[in-house]
């Protein structure tokens, strides 16, 4: 009797184990999940080998910490800490068993060292990687593992060294680390692997960006890596090119290159459509050949429909792996779903799939704004908010749930689709504040509020652009001085020098239309220092802003000769490298000023011209009734009576249209909470410094996100309304 317990508990074993098996190969995750924890738990624990159990381990590690294919549940609050126990427990076992393979020791500490990232413990993380690096090293020079794939582990671990050196903040040791990952993919003659380490140092110099030269270095030697690449292995690694190309489309934002982005864009666009068929007809061929292996599994089949079965599965499987471009159909059915970004045992993927096209939707929106392109905008600002309300929806993010109840294994891909949400919400309201359209923009601002108020550190980056739109609102509605106000609060709020200089370009705009003396001391004393610094910054967008107030100021000061030469200077560079025709028609508008003022009629008849043209595309009324009462002066000048009466009639009328809007979003009660001089306050949770320190950075492996990349500062100039120095202050304008 006393030998039959143990043989009853290792049949028992063995047999929980290849049900497990045969869970997996039905895609049924939960059901295996639940065989192997069986196996693990007493009496039948007792009955596996050390080795059996230490793999056993791993694979139910494995299957908590990343559900695949999409047939899995999602990964419950737990399962990140039980999956860590595992993966302690199964090294336990490893360390001291010559016996057991290196390559399962290297596996068990990359997949800790992922269980370690999810739970947010960074320390823990980079010690068990560099403890995987010293076996790596230790079995590469005793021969137990060969050259080829002593060089993947190298970059997989230095990959996920990167990726926590990048979370600790450490950009130099992670740009290291990419380094000598780079040099083993290079030795391994792998053009992808390059590929990726080449386009994660970029992410990295985008994140610091300390040195303007080392950041074009890194774009591109990118670029041409990717260019190098022949075609048919451009079609098959997707998850690179969204990543290249994104990581391009930031760079060339940040440097004001509009253009180029433009065309970036436009492939990643073209991408999206074509991905989206793709991952249909995968996911399509995927429940196809499931069905198949369920009637194949089935008792009784005939040899001839056995036989068409297993062809249509060979089929099936061929068309698989032609679709994803992977060479076994357990990465097909695994990761079909995914954008990776280099080969196993990395696997890795920068964003989620649907992150990825909604941050293309964000670009092109981004690309268009400028240019007024404001339908396509709206398509897509709506698109992006309804992918992103769905997916906050699957995380359960419902009505009611803060980030106090928020588990940290969900708490970055969460405040990831926070973070793009209120990016499209940033980008609706510059759009309805152009077109003048208050309410709408007072309901996007409520929701950022609301979204920031429930999670205040997730989206902590966020309150300085909250801050900040509340001051572009009170300005579009004509309360100038909580607008400064609310600039300068901005500022206070963002470690970001574009940002900061922004915000003091705007608050100088609101000081100037309050229109008294005091007020314009105040905007020269913003706008001096501003001045003088602006050439310091990447790209031409502070100092193109910076140039249009200081030649307002000029004209203030009664100095059209240099007014007219700043602003001369400032308009070529809006149109030629940012595109933005809403700024390019304020910049017309103040020099057509400028030339009725030196009395030189014609060139401010043509120039007046243009800048209604544009404004009107915009929808933007308040400039188009600055253009239209400057027209009034130059037809009162030329002595056109019969012009005049008519501009100024069309005028009167844009004016009534404006003030109806005016009244109607200061009618609202959610207006004066806009305006008011106040900061958002928020109710401080108790744990607070951990939720903080629980935010630090990724959890994917080969994830080097940030979000100074996804948020690159975008707020274009909405300078609106601006006054000639002879007008005073609007009628318009009063609150």
């Amino acid at each position: 009797m006393s030998f039959a317990v143990p043989s009853a508990s290792s049949a028992s074993a063995e047999g929980l184990l290849a049900l497990a098996d045969e869970a997996e190969r039905r895609r049924d995750f939960p059901a295996a999940a639940a065989c192997l924890e069986s196996a693990l738990r007493p009496p039948h624990n007792a009955a596996l080998l050390p080795l059996t159990e230490a793999r056993a381990r791993l694979r139910l590690a494995a299957l908590l910490l990343a559900p695949r294919g999409g047939a899995a549940a999602p990964r419950s609050g737990g399962a990140p800490a039980a999956a860590k126990a595992h993966l302690e427990r199964a090294l336990l076992i490893l360390s001291p068993l010559p016996s057991a393979p290196p390559r399962l020791k290297l596996l068990a500490h990359s997949h800790l060292a992922g269980a370690y990232a999810v739970l947010g413990a960074v320390p823990s993380q980079k010690h068990v990687l560099h403890r995987g690096l010293g076996l790596l090293a230790s079995a590469s020079a005793s021969g137990l593992l060969q050259r080829g794939p002593a060089l993947m582990w190298t970059c997989n671990f230095q990959a996920q060294l990167a990726s926590a050196l990048t979370s600790d903040g450490d950009a130099g040791s992670a740009l290291s680390a990419l380094s000598a990952g780079a040099v083993a993919a290079a030795e391994l003659g792998s053009p992808q692997l390059e590929l990726f380490f080449a386009a994660s140092a970029l992410h990295v110099h985008l994140l610091c960006w300390e040195d303007s030269a080392a950041v074009e270095s890194s774009f591109i030697r990118a670029t041409q890596l990717w260019d190098a690449l022949p075609a048919g292995q451009k079609e098959h690694w997707v998850g690179l090119f969204f990543y290249i190309e994104l990581l391009r489309t930031f760079y060339l934002l940040r440097i004001c290159d509009y253009k180029a982005a433009s065309q970036c864009v436009e492939r990643l666009d073209t991408a999206v459509k074509s991905e989206l068929q793709r991952g249909r007809r995968i996911k399509d061929l995927a429940e196809e050949l499931r069905a198949v292996e369920r009637t194949l599994g089935q008792p009784g089949l005939k040899e001839r429909e056995r036989s068409a079965l297993s062809h249509k599965q060979r089929q099936l499987k061929a068309q698989l792996r032609a679709l994803c471009g992977y060479d076994k159909l357990s990465d097909v059915l695994d990761y079909g779903d995914k954008l990776l970004l280099a080969p196993p045992p990395m696997h890795g993927e920068w964003l989620p799939r649907t992150a990825v096209f909604v941050l293309v939707d964000l670009m092109v929106v981004m690309v268009g704004r400028p240019k007024g392109i404001f339908k396509e905008c709206g398509k897509r600002i709506d698109s992006g908010l309804q992918l992103i309300h769905d997916e906050l929806l699957k995380l359960g993010i419902v009505d009611g749930v803060t980030e106090a109840n928020l588990e940290h294994s969900t708490m970055w891909t969460v405040g990831l689709y926070l973070t793009l949400l209120l990016q499209f919400l940033e980008n609706k309201v510059a759009v309805d504040l152009t077109r003048s359209e208050f309410v709408e923009a007072q309901s996007a601002l409520a929701q950022m509020k609301s979204w920031f108020t429930r999670f205040p550190t997730v989206l902590r980056g966020c309150e300085s652009t909250i801050q900040m739109l509340r001051g572009q609102y009170a300005h579009s509605v004509g309360c100038f001085d909580e607008a400064a106000f609310h600039f300068l609060e901005a500022i206070k709020l963002t470690e970001s020098k574009s940002m900061q200089l922004m915000c003091q370009v705007y608050a100088a705009v609101s000081y100037i239309c309050k229109g008294d003396a005091e007020s314009s001391s105040q905007a020269l004393e913003l706008v001096g220092p501003a001045f003088r610094t602006v050439d310091s910054f990447v790209g031409v967008r502070e100092k193109t802003c910076i140039t249009f107030v200081y030649g307002l100021l000029l004209m203030r000061q009664h100095n059209a000769q240099e007014a007219r030469q700043r602003l001369a200077s400032g308009l070529k560079i809006a149109h030629q490298q940012l595109g933005n025709i809403q700024l390019v028609s304020q910049y017309l508008t103040m020099l057509g000023t400028l030339a009725l003022q030196l009395h030189d009629a014609v060139q401010a008849r043509e120039i007046l011209k243009s800048s209604l043209t544009l404004a009107k595309t915009l929808v933007d009324i308040p400039t188009q009734i600055w253009i239209l009462s400057v027209f009034t002066e130059l037809y009162r000048e030329l002595g056109e009576r019969e012009n005049e009466m008519e501009n100024f009639e069309y005028e009167r009328k844009k004016e009534d249209e404006l003030q109806r809007r005016l009244s109607e979003a200061c009618s609202h009660d959610f207006h004066q909470e806009l305006v008011e001089k106040s900061r958002i306050q928020i109710q401080p949770l108790h744990d607070t410094s951990r939720r903080q320190a629980d935010m630090t950075g990724p959890t994917a492996n080969g994830d080097l996100d940030i979000p100074e990349s996804v948020g690159l500062p975008t707020a274009q100039p909405s300078f609106k309304r601006l006054v000639d120095q002879g007008s005073g202050r609007r009628s318009t304008r009063r609150r």
